[in-house]
């Protein structure tokens, strides 16, 4: 069973619409947050990941709106790791308002695994410890 780890965002003036209501594009900013602190708590910050020579690139994006965000609600943002290829992964997300727990979006990123030169990288064989990290997060250890 995969991992699930947690961060916390308040949603601002600035986020929202005239309606009160989260603009639905900060869902991606909000789902980069989660990835970002997902990899912290792994030990493995962006910066770190950069001078290791690790890119994660997003190929791909999804997101399933359920129920809107409004101004000032505290937000809880559910990040896991999904699958884990050979020079790839995905990261799935939940974003719920805190305190009653709602759902309110979900969604996922597939990521390439590249060096700064846009070639894939196989992070079994030539970043075995970051590898084995992301796998143990998923319950697996592969």
């Amino acid at each position: 069973m995969a991992r699930k780890f947690y961060s916390e965002i308040r949603v601002i003036y600035a986020d929202t619409d005239a309606m009160g209501i989260a603009y639905h594009g900060n869902y991606v900013k909000w789902f980069e947050i989660g990835r970002t602190e997902f990899l912290r708590q792994l030990g493995y910050p962006y910066a770190e990941l950069e001078r290791q020579g690790i890119w994660l690139l997003v190929t791909e994006l999804g997101c399933r709106y359920r129920q809107p965000a409004r101004y000032d609600d505290v937000l809880e943002i559910a990040c896991w790791a999904e699958e884990l290829g050979g020079a790839s992964v995905v990261m799935s997300y939940e974003v719920r308002r805190k305190g009653t727990g709602e759902l309110l979006v979900t969604g996922f990123t597939r990521h390439a695994v590249t060096g700064p030169d846009l070639k894939p990288i196989k992070l079994k064989q030539l970043k075995p410890v970051f590898h084995a990290a992301v796998a143990a997060s998923m319950g697996d250890g592969a």
